[in-house]
């Protein structure tokens, strides 16, 4: 690939196949059983309300499945040497970085509280090489088959792309939002300095982003209100990698929860990425990162987050959530070239 960082080496892809339905894991074992505390935070989260997932006789949402086999910060010791080999050719043949691009999940049975859980592991694929915006590498696909008393309670696909970084270009013009019908209204309310949020015209239930009908009680009526600008550090996250044109890395990226009850991806500004924190008080204000494009970002309200090295790096990395996260499908990478 032109602009590699760095001279890769073209490993055979007879030899790369040869892993593949090679073990990856056997014999795991989830740490902690199926257990309604983390059913709750899991829904908490998620803002999952259905009631299948409380009482006196809750099942575990299908989509946690891959949580009950996680091995926290401690990570797990189950990896075969089949797959550290792989991996170790992999960077050996300059193929160093890796991002995870998708994963599919099929369900066989309901989890509930108590269920203990095993799981197993297979090399299932390993892609010719590709270049993808990211760089040149290879995708790798395990399958996980994650079993609940001995019995199969699904499937889980993980996908990464191991590859070497290409070259970075030149600072690049901001990725122009995807506005249609169902949205064009909130860009058209950010452009006259509003932020709207839509409200159900049966219900009264607010939502953010802009659907065509209520996830509530799903009517397609609805009108708008406008957001005082109020809110709160629901969560964030630090941007470190991987880099994009226009975007200068580290910054950071909040959900930040608006005083009408909704919550709304953005950049927290006004001080350093390493200041923010949960539960901060912020405020709406708007940001002119182009000609044509303006975004919504929230600033930090006055007194709050002040610390040492704030004014070296205030304002950095300013209106680089919203534009960047928005439009992103299932797979970061932008396709597999």
């Amino acid at each position: 690939m032109q602009g590699q960082a760095a001279a890769v080496k073209e490993i055979p892809y007879e030899e790369l196949r040869a892993f593949e339905g090679r073990v990856a894991a056997a014999a795991g074992h989830g740490k902690d059983p199926v257990n309604a505390p983390m059913i709750r935070h899991w829904c908490e989260a998620m803002g999952d309300t259905n009631p299948a997932y409380a009482g006196a006789d809750p099942v575990a949402p299908a989509t946690m499945l891959q949580v009950w086999t996680m091995g926290g910060l401690s990570g797990h010791d189950g990896r075969s040497s089949a797959y550290d080999a792989l991996f170790a050719l992999l960077d050996g043949a300059g193929y160093t970085s890796v991002v995870a691009t998708d994963c599919e999940q099929e369900y066989v049975r309901v989890l509930r509280p108590g269920d203990e859980i095993t799981f197993d592991a297979v090399i299932e694929s390993v892609s010719e090489r590709k270049t993808t915006k990211l760089g040149t590498g290879h995708f790798v696909t395990t399958r996980m088959d994650i079993h609940a008393g001995g019995s199969l309670a699904g499937t889980h696909r993980f996908r990464i792309l191991k590859y070497a970084p290409a070259k970075r270009k030149p600072k690049g013009k901001r990725p122009r939002p995807v506005v249609n019908r169902d949205n064009a209204g909130f860009w058209e309310g950010v452009a006259g300095h509003r932020l709207l949020i839509q409200r159900c015209g049966g219900c009264g239930t607010p939502r953010f982003p802009w659907l065509p009908g209520c996830n509530a009680c799903g009517s397609p009526e609805w009108d708008t209100v406008e957001a005082s600008g109020e809110g709160t550090v629901y969560s964030y996250v630090v941007m470190h990698h991987p880099p994009f044109p226009a975007f200068d890395p580290p910054y950071a990226v909040g959900l930040v929860e608006l005083a009408e009850g909704v919550r709304i991806v953005s950049n927290v500004v006004g001080v350093p990425y390493d200041k923010v924190r949960i539960g901060m008080p912020v405020r709406l204000e708007f940001l002119r990162v182009d000609a044509d494009v303006e975004l919504p970002v929230f600033r930090v309200v006055e007194g709050e987050g002040e610390g040492e090295g704030q004014g070296a790096n205030r304002g950095q990395g300013q209106g680089q959530g919203l534009d960047q996260v928005r439009g992103q499908g299932r797979s970061g990478v932008g396709g597999e070239g």
